[in-house]
């Protein structure tokens, strides 16, 4: 349930609609930047209403083509060294450096992109350069197999077994010329890349196929909002307007976060990525991600994980999502990590919290000692059973907490490309059976009865549950640790089986995916299109930029700066994941396990839950305070201070209605303008690391 506005406005009268002008009913017409568009004489509001009735396009083309090759080749090796050296994903840059770069051809070319264009651009820009593997480890699907090499050959792997019993489809085997040289351009690296390559296409089946599905039940059907879709769709529709040479309000706000982002990113990422070429030391005005405060508060709040978050990103997502979660996730995770741990450790439960250490063993040492079971497993099993509730009402058609207040869709949009639902099912159908067939191949002595338990019931089900959370909320619940859990209660001990292509996964999201596409007007065969297109770049440029990149140092090094920093936590807490499923004084991460306080996790939670229904509170608050167990306070304060900022300032000042319109397209100026930046730091870095490499 979304938060209503304190006052609401009748559409049909312009000044209600705009509160400018009632803040200016003295002047003869309200001016500034955010005023009503000059030439429609439309607010902000009816303006995005009425794009709902524009015709569907197909948006796929040569300039799509080239724009995909311009990503794989330009983008992708920018994305691999700075999710490297900074931790930060290039979607932003590549996205939207794309569509500024294609859109000035255009117009010096005296043409237009349409929006369905741009936002094809935008799709394929956030699709070649996602994360695959580690902490923000972008660049395609070989990034799984640097992480998945660097984990398994760490002393703690080595240590445990791990390392020398792992089969060559997952990495060589220990002494290969192919790890010794760092080179993906050896033969022992076939059955790991082709396993790699046949995960990543029947993946694709899935998440097209029964993402589809999820779409058409949770936004055709329930009709849920999904706050966080227009984001990207606003983005498009305001650059879209600046080609066709008509400036409206969109352009305007969008340019206003643009210079934000470019502000702050020349603070946060090119300042200590040029400095850290030319000096010893780079020169940080704002520490990334966080300033740790944990030794300054030890000593008043022992084992409390204290920072300050320096992503001004955060605040501004906290514009779009639904007040409630925002104030549940604020409320809860300083409540947990700032006021609970400290008492915690004084009655001995986090009792491997030492002093002096940072803020990031603090939080591995705290999860492993009480949140793990308390927040991970306990609250989560309690959110899922509250959501299976939710979706079996749903499906029996009674009207719930979170239902919709629209009705449903008797008829799809015309032109929408949509296809029977029972051919998306069947495109899924091919993909989890697939995956089934290859996990029992390569894993004969593996239950297959759990295998298609997982693929076919399970699956669906979590994907349902966390569409429709999209839908609602913006956000996801996880059901914690049950492929673990199947692990060690099916006795099969071999390391072998954590890195088999189980059927296990959340396909909801793509439920926002495709609502996103809706809002752009843009034909669902675009997409289609567009996916067959970028396996054979994504694959290619991945291969070819790693094996450069693993080539000029090894990972993670001093050449790296993040990855020297964080990989040595991270590898360490998935190795102890690899001995879950052992028998014995081995099992680390199952003595973490304490069934006391997954209770009081659960209990807790439930407990919530009666709190805000009988109080009549949003049922958002709920899952907002579930998910600050799992957000740091470092993220969930600067949201909280934005969702602040956007209900008791901005909406008084421009209106509620004109302000829900203009925070998606403002925060997607922001990530524009922060991948500039971040784009042209990351060029002068992988030119000076590239000279340096070289014999002369």
């Amino acid at each position: 349930m979304a938060d209503q506005p304190d006052n609401p406005q009748d559409n049909n009268s312009e000044e209600e609609v705009n509160p400018l002008s009632v803040a200016n009913r003295h002047q003869e017409k309200p001016t500034g930047p955010l005023d009503e568009d000059p030439t429609t004489h439309r607010s902000p509001a009816e303006d995005v209403a009425a794009e709902e009735d524009e015709p569907f396009i197909d948006g796929f083309g040569w300039n799509t083509v080239i724009g995909a090759l311009f990503i794989g080749i330009i983008m992708m090796p920018g994305a691999i060294y700075l999710s490297l050296v900074a931790g930060q994903g290039i979607g932003p840059a590549a996205e939207w450096v794309t569509i500024i770069l294609f859109m000035e051809v255009a117009r010096r070319s005296y043409q237009t992109l349409k929006k369905q264009e741009l936002y094809l651009l935008y799709y394929i820009g956030g699709a070649l350069t996602a994360n695959f593997a580690g902490i923000a480890l972008a660049g395609g699907i070989f990034s799984v197999l640097v992480w998945n090499n660097y984990v398994l050959h760490t002393p703690l792997a080595q240590a445990f077994g791990i390392t020398q019993n792992v089969p060559n489809w997952v990495v060589p085997q220990m002494g290969s010329d192919a790890l010794i040289q760092r080179t993906f351009m050896h033969p022992d690296w076939l059955p790991a890349i082709g396993l790699l390559l046949f995960v990543y296409i029947f993946g694709r089946f899935q998440y097209f196929g029964l993402g589809y599905v999820m779409f058409r039940l949770t936004s055709d059907t329930e009709r849920l909002p999904f706050p966080l879709a227009p984001i990207a769709a606003e983005g498009a529709t305001a650059l879209a307007e600046s080609s066709a040479q008509h400036e409206g309000w969109r352009w305007r706000i969008f340019s206003i976060g643009a210079m934000i982002g470019v502000g702050w990113g020349t603070i946060y990422v090119l300042i200590p990525t040029i400095t850290g070429l030319i000096f010893a030391q780079p020169i940080v005005i704002v520490s990334n991600p966080w300033i740790d405060l944990t030794a300054n508060t030890q000593k008043i709040l022992p084992a409390a994980q204290a920072a300050i978050g320096t992503d001004l990103g955060t605040v501004l997502v906290g514009f779009v999502l639904p007040f409630p979660v925002v104030v549940g996730t604020f409320i809860s995770s300083v409540l947990a990590y700032l006021v609970a741990n400290p008492i915690l450790y004084h009655m001995g439960i986090l009792n491997h919290w030492t002093q002096g250490i940072d803020l990031t063993q603090t939080q591995l040492v705290n999860y492993f000692d009480f949140w793990l079971s308390f927040g991970s497993i306990g609250s989560s099993f309690a959110v899922a059973f509250i959501g299976i509730i939710s979706v079996v009402r749903a499906l029996m058609g009674k009207k719930t907490e979170l239902s919709s207040t629209t009705t449903r869709r008797k008829t799809l949009p015309v032109g929408r490309g949509d296809i029977p639902i029972w051919s998306a099912l069947l495109v899924w159908f091919f993909g989890c059976t697939g995956f089934i067939a290859i996990t029992h191949y390569l894993i004969p002595g593996f239950p297959v009865w759990i295998l298609c338990a997982f693929g076919y019931v399970w699956t669906p089900l979590y994907s349902y549950i966390n569409a429709r959370m999209a839908g609602l909320a913006g956000t996801h619940i996880s059901i914690p640790y049950l492929k673990e859990a199947s692990f060690m209660m099916t006795g099969y001990q071999k390391v072998d089986i954590w890195f088999a292509p189980i059927p296990l996964a959340d396909y909801g999201t793509m439920a926002q995916q495709f609502r996103t596409v809706e809002l752009t007007r843009t034909k669902f065969t675009s997409i289609i299109k567009v996916e067959l297109l970028m396996i054979p770049i994504m694959f290619i440029c991945s291969f070819l930029f790693w094996s450069f990149i693993w080539k000029l140092a090894p990972i993670p090094s001093a050449t790296y700066p993040y990855a020297a920093k964080m990989w040595p936590v991270a590898g360490q807490s998935q190795v102890l994941w690899y001995t879950a499923n052992r028998q014995g004084e081995g099992n680390v991460l199952l003595s973490a396990v304490n069934l006391n306080y997954i209770l009081a996790g659960a209990g807790t939670s439930f407990a919530l839950y009666g709190l805000v229904w009988l109080a009549g509170l949003p049922i958002l608050l709920f899952y907002g305070l579930v998910n600050g167990l799992i957000a740091q306070p470092f993220a969930a304060i600067p949201m909280f201070i934005g969702a602040m900022l956007g209900k008791y300032y901005f909406a008084k000042r421009y209106g509620a209605e004109n302000w829900r319109a203009y925070a998606p397209v403002l925060v997607a100026g922001y990530y524009c303008g922060m991948g500039l930046i971040g784009m042209g730091a990351v060029a002068i870095a992988l030119l000076s690391k590239s000279i340096s490499a070289l014999p002369f």
